[in-house]
């Protein structure tokens, strides 16, 4: 019974790493997009 809970809590705690993981680079990506935008509308 500890077996399978310990294991779900180590998939649960993998997939939250994952997304944040996802979301983080998802963000610095449209960071530089928008940066990207930026320094060519400056011209």
């Amino acid at each position: 019974m500890s077996d399978s809970t310990s294991d779900e809590r180590s998939r649960r705690k993998a997939m939250l790493i994952r997304a944040s993981v996802y979301i983080l680079g998802t963000h610095l990506f449209a960071g530089f997009v928008i940066l990207l935008f930026a320094l060519g509308n400056r011209h």
